[in-house]
């Protein structure tokens, strides 16, 4: 780690990015909270879990117009003629908020995994991909998905992957099965960039292309939603797919044959340091929900705050969160100065940390409610779910660890 460089101490948000924040602020609390419980409350109205209910869409459309209309529109996007031209470092103050309202990315056109894949399309993608589905996603009118992880095999370690992609008569035919595949249930998710492996005879980097793959092609297989602790998240989903003899012309491949590997780490780094920097706004809404919850109930002749460990609880998550904070944002200023690839040790650094760090927090603030905290009643529940998947969706800690470990030995001379 560079921890000698002066301007990775230098984390204040550009004066350019303040009345973006103060937009932003005032687009949530105008158009993102007042529609938050009706839209929730429709899920049981569905006929199918699978779809949405059309004044669903109706309420979203409505707060994506809004935000268009304000000019807060994929900001997401840095350094680039489509977005915002915003840095990771004025993004990710941005991106806490946005993750203590979960509508609120949609309807700024900042979701995942759409935010990955319109990055690698905007900066790998031909002119025809680009104006076949850049263009859609870039206006909100479609969603997307990234299939990666296969369920027959130890997907950390991405040189494992095995649905093959063979070349006939200028189509790729692809074969294998993928699961989690976050977003791929949704009706209105159309376009999927797909991990295959393209020349098992190459380099062990070298295997692995990543290719466009319409959601409504042929051989497309949806098995099912895969849940999370019980849960499948209807109508996005995490969707267990299978390919069955699937094919796109040759031309959806994105950058070239053997590129994959080249394409992940592309679209690593900003997608792993979004999810980041909203958990910091999951764990500050799970303080102040441990905060109300022990100030306003009374057990034993004591409010339930002073009783037990419950303050120390509370002093140390405001603690976690402003360390996480202030590693995170040097993170996104490292992504800024030293770039995407030299900033790998920071990324993993606080993607080992934040998850990690933002569960206890959450666990705290459910210990606190009581049986409450584990119901419907609170948020709590799901966002604990919603945190603890990243401890492995992207990327496992031991990995992360092991980067950043490996990077302290190398920097002795004794790895």
């Amino acid at each position: 780690m560079h921890s000698d460089n002066p301007d990775l101490f230098n984390l204040a948000m550009s004066e350019k990015a303040r009345p973006l924040m103060d937009a932003v602020m005032a687009h949530i609390q105008q158009n993102v909270v007042p529609i938050s419980e009706e839209f929730e409350a429709l899920d049981a109205e569905k006929e199918d879990r699978w779809s949405w209910h059309p004044r669903q869409l109706e309420l979203l459309d409505g707060a994506k117009a809004k935000a268009k209309e304000s000019g807060l529109w994929n900001f997401f996007l840095p350094d680039s003629e489509f977005g915002e031209g915003l840095s990771n470092l004025d993004y990710a103050y941005i991106a806490a908020e946005l993750g203590k309202y979960p509508l609120a990315s949609e309807t700024l056109n900042c979701s995942a995994p759409d935010t990955g894949n319109m990055e690698v399309l905007e900066r790998v993608g031909t002119a025809a991909q680009q104006e076949k589905w850049l263009k859609p996603l870039l206006n909100g009118e479609i969603r997307s998905a990234y299939a990666m992880t296969e369920p027959g095999l130890p997907s950390s370690d991405a040189k494992n992957i095995s649905t093959s992609a063979v070349l006939e008569n200028g189509e790729w035919v692809i074969n294998g099965e993928k699961f989690y595949i976050s977003g791929a249930g949704d009706p209105r998710c159309k376009i999927m960039i797909v991990m295959v492996k393209t020349s098992p005879d190459a380099a062990p980097h070298k295997q692995q292309s990543q290719i466009l793959v319409p959601k409504d092609t042929p051989g497309v297989e949806i098995l099912e939603g895969m849940e999370v602790f019980g849960e499948d998240h209807a109508p996005r989903g995490h969707m267990h797919i299978k390919f069955n003899n699937v094919r796109v012309p040759e031309e959806n491949i994105l950058l070239g044959e053997g590129r994959g590997f080249e394409i992940s780490q592309l679209r690593l780094g900003p997608g792993r340091i979004h999810h980041c920097m909203r958990t910091i706004g999951k764990a500050e809404k799970a303080l102040e929900l441990m905060v109300k919850r022990g100030g306003s109930r009374n057990a034993f002749g004591k409010q339930l705050i002073k009783l037990g460990g419950n303050l120390e609880k509370v002093s140390r998550a405001r603690i976690e969160i402003n360390a996480m904070r202030l590693s995170v944002l040097q993170a996104a200023k490292a992504m800024d100065v030293l770039g995407n690839k030299e900033a790998r040790v920071y990324i993993s650094a606080v993607k080992a940390m934040v998850p990690e760090k933002a569960c206890q927090i959450i666990d705290d603030a459910i210990q606190i409610h009581g049986a409450t905290g584990v119901s419907q009643w609170t948020p709590l529940a799901s966002l604990y779910a919603d945190i603890r998947h990243l401890r492995f969706a992207d990327g496992p800690d031991e990995v992360h660890h092991m980067v950043v470990g490996r990077n302290e030995v190398q920097a002795h001379g004794l790895w």
